[in-house]
């Protein structure tokens, strides 16, 4: 009886060594077999979606077969590993090993938008809804409910997030973006607040904001950024009102057409420096460090009035005389590529 027994122990577990042998030598052939992609192809690996799940639509596509080998090698050997969401690209030569390991090291495909130093909140709403990887879901939100979820009620947009380029993967939202460019930009404001100059005419951080948005519109020429600076606090310090035209362009808002008439420039907006004292009450554009920086840092000196040259730079001077008459040079005989700020600001970028 006991070597009855014994027999059929040893035939248990020689049929087990032997299954395990056939499970193991079907696994290796389902890791080897080439994946059936014959060009590029991105699958998408949703928010939740589980490796199982997404290794049987790649069977029922035809991408590979032997899923049920590949689910057991993922839970046996990597049942701790996340599985990343977004799109994975496949290209031809690779099998199914390949496709796994790129599942563990997460190497999801990723995008990337560049929000603009100049842009308006106008600008980044519409680069972000072209974004077509990018989950929409701002559409139809206010300005108001944005800042509301971004922890920010009450508070205006414009200037509040940061320009730079952003990389993103096929799920993540618009707001997600917008989340990280508004994170970003209290950082790099407060950074810079915390090594501010001394005596500036600034109340808080925010107002050093709207300082930096003026000087980016005025001037993308890096060494010219502390003297605006210097111009504009200047004039504040002696109760001079700023006359800055790009506040005034921002606050006709749609009406502006290219062309600022004498007109433009006697109208009542909370924007028109050349009527309002002191500063506009918002931002009037996405500034970069270079701009915050310029706002906390003015460049000493004397000069009060400043005119563009045409080609993006501007002339200084102390005194009106002095100004009128590079106004009369430069800005009554202009020519034909005359320019009163930096050229255009690109388009939405993106990969």
């Amino acid at each position: 009886m006991i070597r009855l027994f014994l027999l059929l122990l040893e035939g248990a577990l020689l049929l087990a060594g032997l299954a395990l042998g056939l499970g193991a030598w079907r696994q290796q052939v389902a890791l080897e077999q080439p994946l059936n992609v014959s060009e590029e192809r991105l699958i998408d690996v949703p928010a939740g979606a589980t490796p199982g799940g997404v290794l049987n639509r790649l069977e029922a596509d035809g991408v590979l077969d032997d899923a049920f080998w590949l689910r057991l090698y993922w839970r046996f050997n990597l049942k701790d590993q996340p599985l990343h969401s977004g799109e994975y690209r496949l290209t031809a030569g690779q099998n199914a090993r390949d496709l796994l390991a790129m599942w563990r090291q997460g190497e999801v495909v990723q995008y990337s938008l560049t929000l603009v130093e100049g842009w308006s909140i106008r600008q980044v709403r519409t680069a972000l809804a072209r974004q077509e990887k990018l989950q929409q879901t701002l559409n139809g939100v206010s300005d108001a409910e944005l800042m509301t979820r971004l922890g920010a009620p009450g508070m205006n947009p414009e200037g509040r997030f940061f320009p730079d380029t952003y990389r993103f993967v096929r799920g993540m939202s618009d707001f997600d973006l917008l989340k990280q460019a508004h994170t970003r930009l209290e950082s790099v404001l407060a950074e810079e607040w915390a090594k501010r100059a001394e005596g500036l005419p600034y109340r808080d951080p925010y107002e050093a904001l709207i300082m930096a948005s003026m000087i980016e519109k005025e001037t993308g020429v890096p060494q010219e950024r502390g003297e605006i600076a210097g111009v504009f606090v200047r004039r504040l310090r002696i109760g001079m009102r700023l006359q800055t035209d790009p506040t005034v362009i921002y606050g006709l808002g749609e009406r502006y057409n290219g062309r600022l008439t004498r007109a433009h420039l006697r109208e009542p907006t909370p924007y028109n420096t050349y009527v309002i004292d002191g500063m506009p009450p918002t931002p009037i554009a996405l500034v970069g460090r270079e701009a915050i920086h310029a706002a906390l840092h003015p460049v000493d000196g004397k000069s009060l009035y400043f005119v563009a040259r045409g080609d993006g730079s501007h002339v200084f001077s102390a005194t009106l005389e002095a100004h009128n008459r590079a106004v009369r040079e430069y800005q009554l005989n202009r020519r034909a590529d005359y320019r009163s700020s930096p050229a255009p600001a690109p388009q939405p970028v993106t990969e």
